[in-house]
């Protein structure tokens, strides 16, 4: 019995191990697939997941060592994620090692124990008399713990860590506030809420709900603001309610905190999240508790589609279309792509809701692989915002707002609105402009501008994080230097000029980055405090602020020109997608977009027919071209320190796939990157396009083994990414 264990390393095999304890014992059991091995690795001892059993190994005998220990009875996934697992390793051809590793927490990675005891907590005598005494010595946090305990009744650890931390837990057990309990009979308490659903939502939820048991693709397209999030819910509930979970898929958790919350009001307990953004220990406990069917809904970000979900019922991904659901470094994984696959594994029905839906998505929709659903209108009296284009070349500017942008802002915030204003752009200043000789300040390690954050007073590179301070002069000629072009920090500085008696708030990279920053800004929004918010893509990530009824849209312009096919898509669901964010309770809704391209086709067709003319119109241009979802793409990245050896490499490569494919599959390249260098590495690809999917994978199985085997320059870096978002 020869014991086939995926590890943790770059390497695509799996390595072949005798079972503990050899020379082997006649009847000795075999152990599961999925579990947990030690093993001996080189001079370290390593932690792997047996994924075959094979009857002899291609390794000379006098080398096969023996496994150290089994750590599993059980198999450390379901069935269904250790199929799923496997797949994703054949499908996106990385080491199967990696893609286990990247569905584990560090710590059951590491060997902790897969299954915790589940404890239960009720507050004790003494915490309902503190609880309920005028004076205490409790802290805020501690009297949230306690009045939220005594709602619920009883409580898991798990669910009081990933709502309040572990410390918590720790001084209001020491202080004999809480006490252990019980498992109460339905540790599931279903809210049945105060919604009243309209006639399309009442539609769709019975539609998908009928889809419960089998396996059905549905796609919920709704406008923004139209009430999705009520479908999911009434969906889940009725899929936790017949004893299953529900997976539930966000592009950003740390961006949709009232996603969270509505959730956890709705059901009492029984709700995880899992993100990077929760310490070791509470991302352990979720892991844990979906795995024992403790956790009901799991809410998580991408690399939650991996959680062991033994009774799982349905997938939810929100905002199907957000670029965020593909993992861009390392193990190259689409999770939206992946859910629809797990769903149909297991037999259940996945619900991909967005009001921008891929194209994709709608050509699956229209080829009847997809069971679409409409939501054409906002609940209430909500209605669309009204959306115009403001021409730049003929209205004056200040730091990049037009006149009409500022009137229109002024007229808002006296009709007692909320504005957002969008620039994709964070910093102060995009460069530093000498203009005397031309000079602009360069990053010494990328081919790009240094931005400048007049705040910090330094300058940064976006690209690979560098930074150095402000000169004091041009490094050319000596004269002094010029911010030229906006970022939101800047916008924010016009904006408290113009707008003295209006409080701002800013929220992007640079203000995002403390715990709980971005938390705060939204809170401050929701409570009215902040009258005027500046923002980048976060603000598209479906927040609901229903005093917001005016959106500006700054230097749309971006994504009109761009060599990357996917551009105009992604500008439009971001239009699209910002602009739903005015109008969405009783004030109505305006949306301005600043252009320097008034009459370019998208942009009217924008305006004039919604995202839904503007994607029919997208995917007869796709088909035209060839471009997906009519034509299957992977690309070979690669980037070294040397520039003429990346090249002979890729050019190897490419020569390595000849006669390429029989004319099924084709190499194009190599070509440089549109960032040619970052962190002091040239980068450049190898696109391989093929017209069906069978022959792609085909052609990828034959040919990455002959490019492992090609000689390099030192310090190269290679990896390939099939059904890649960006071809840059």
């Amino acid at each position: 019995m020869i014991l086939q264990i995926a590890l943790d390393t770059p390497m695509r095999s799996v390595f072949d191990y005798r079972p503990p304890g050899e020379p082997a014992v006649p009847g000795l059991p075999v152990p599961r697939l999925g579990v947990r091995v030690r093993v001996p690795f080189g001079r370290r001892q390593l932690i792997g997941i047996l994924v075959g059993i094979a009857a002899r190994s291609g390794v000379v005998a006098g080398k096969l060592k023996s496994a150290l220990a089994i750590l599993d009875q059980e198999p450390i996934v379901d069935p269904i994620t250790f199929d799923l697992l496997r797949w994703a390793a054949d499908y996106y051809h990385h080491p199967v090692g990696e893609v286990f590793a990247a569905a584990l927490p560090a710590s059951v990675r590491a060997g902790a124990p897969a299954a915790a005891p589940i404890d239960w907590w009720c507050l004790s005598e003494a915490g309902q008399d503190e609880l309920s005494a005028p004076r205490t010595r409790r802290g805020p946090r501690q009297r949230a713990l306690l009045a939220w305990m005594a709602a619920r009744g009883s409580v898991t650890t798990a669910d009081v860590r990933q709502a309040f931390g572990p410390a918590q837990l720790r001084t209001v057990a020491a202080r004999g506030w809480v006490r252990t309990a019980q498992p109460p009979a339905e540790p599931l308490k279903l809210e049945a809420g105060d919604v009243v659903l309209n006639d399309a939502q009442g539609a769709c939820v019975a539609a998908i709900t009928r889809s419960l048991g089998t396996y059905a693709a549905h796609l919920l397209y709704g406008v923004t603001g139209s009430g999705k999030t009520e479908v999911y819910l009434r969906v889940i509930a009725a899929a936790v309610a017949a004893g299953g979970q529900a997976l539930v898929l966000v592009p950003e958790i740390a961006l949709t905190p009232q996603l969270v919350d509505r959730f956890r009001r709705r059901f009492s307990s029984g709700v995880v999240a899992m993100h990077s953004a929760l310490g070791a220990t509470q991302r352990r406990d979720a892991w844990r508790a979906a795995h024992s069917g403790e956790a009901r809904i799991v809410i998580g970000t991408r690399s939650a589609v991996f959680a062991s979900l033994p009774r799982l019922a349905l997938i939810v991904v929100d905002e199907e279309h957000d670029a965020s659901y593909k993992q861009h470094e390392g193990f190259r994984y689409s999770a939206r792509d992946l859910a629809v696959v797990r769903a149909r594994r297991a037999a259940v029905p996945v619900v991909l809701g967005s009001a921008t839906p891929s194209l994709e998505t709608l050509a699956n929709a229209a080829a009847g692989r997809y069971l679409e659903h409409r939501l054409p209108q906002r609940p209430g009296v909500a209605r669309q915002p009204r959306m115009s284009l403001v021409d730049l070349r003929r209205h004056a500017s200040e730091q990049g707002l037009s006149t009409p942008a500022l009137l229109a802002i002024a007229r808002h915030l006296e009709a007692g609105g909320q504005i957002i204003v969008f620039l994709n752009r964070r910093g102060y200043a995009p460069s530093l402009f000498c203009n005397a000789c031309g000079w602009v300040a360069p990053c010494a390690h990328c081919d790009a501008r240094m931005t400048l954050h007049r705040k910090a007073q330094q300058l940064r590179c976006h690209h690979c994080g560098a930074q150095a301070p402000i000169p004091q002069g041009c490094a050319a000629c000596a004269q002094p230097l010029h911010p030229v072009g906006q970022g939101t920090e800047r916008v924010e500085e016009t904006l408290a000029r113009s707008f003295p008696e209006a409080p701002l708030a800013r929220l992007d990279r640079d203000t995002a980055s403390a715990r709980g920053a971005v938390q705060g800004v939204l809170g401050r929004v929701q409570r009215g405090e902040a009258r005027i918010l500046v923002g980048t893509q976060m603000l598209t990530k479906g927040h609901h602020f229903p005093q917001v009824s005016l959106v500006v849209i700054l230097d749309a312009d971006q994504g009109l020109f761009s060599s990357d096919f996917r551009a105009t898509e992604r500008l439009a669901q971001t239009i699209t997608q910002v602009a739903g964010r005015a109008g969405r309770g009783s004030l109505a809704g305006e949306v301005l977009i600043q252009t320097e391209f008034p009459e370019h086709p998208l942009l009217n067709r924008l305006i004039t027919q919604g995202y839904e003319g503007f994607a029919l119109r997208a995917l007869e241009e796709r088909r035209e071209a060839g471009w997906p979802p009519y034509s299957r793409l992977a690309l070979l990245r690669a980037e070294a320190r040397d520039s003429g050896a990346l090249d002979r490499f890729l050019r190897a490569a490419a020569d390595a796939g000849q006669p390429r494919g029989a004319a099924a599959v084709t190499v194009l390249g190599p070509a440089s990157a549109v960032l040619a260098r970052r962190a002091d590495h040239y980068r450049a690809h190898l696109l391989i396009e093929s017209a069906g999917r069978a022959a792609l994978h085909s052609f990828l199985t034959g040919w990455l083994p002959r490019i492992e085997k090609l000689p390099g320059p030192p310090g190269l870096r290679w990896s390939i990414d099939v059904d890649p978002l960006e071809v840059d």
